[in-house]
């Protein structure tokens, strides 16, 4: 089965003046605010700035099974960059870099 991207995080430094231009980009209003994320839904897309990334922009999957897929990727070279972690009263996230030293996510919502 193919997967989609469905989110895509971009490191900020400023997140207030991020904030202002993403919104403007985008044509939307966040549906999320916090001083460690703020995030966009654009269609079925979501955008997220985060102030405290120092990589990036980083692009996430959902999965069904977050620690299969985190073991799969490991097993084809993947390093693990962000161990799994809960950041939302279960959604979990981890970062895993590629062979090339790329980091990409993956998401598994509750």
């Amino acid at each position: 089965m193919t997967k989609k991207i469905k989110l895509i995080v971009y490191p900020v430094k400023d997140i207030e003046k991020a904030k202002v231009f993403y919104s403007k980009f985008l044509g939307v209003e966040p549906y999320a605010e916090s001083p460690y994320y703020v995030g966009y839904i654009v269609g079925d897309q979501e955008v997220g700035l985060d102030p405290n990334s120092t990589v990036g922009p980083i692009s996430y999957i959902d999965v069904k099974d977050i620690k299969v897929s985190l073991k799969e990727m490991t097993s084809v070279g993947a390093q693990i960059v962000k161990d799994i972690r809960d950041v939302a009263n279960g959604l979990l996230i981890a970062q895993v870099k590629d062979v090339d030293g790329n980091v990409v996510g993956l998401r598994q919502q509750s």
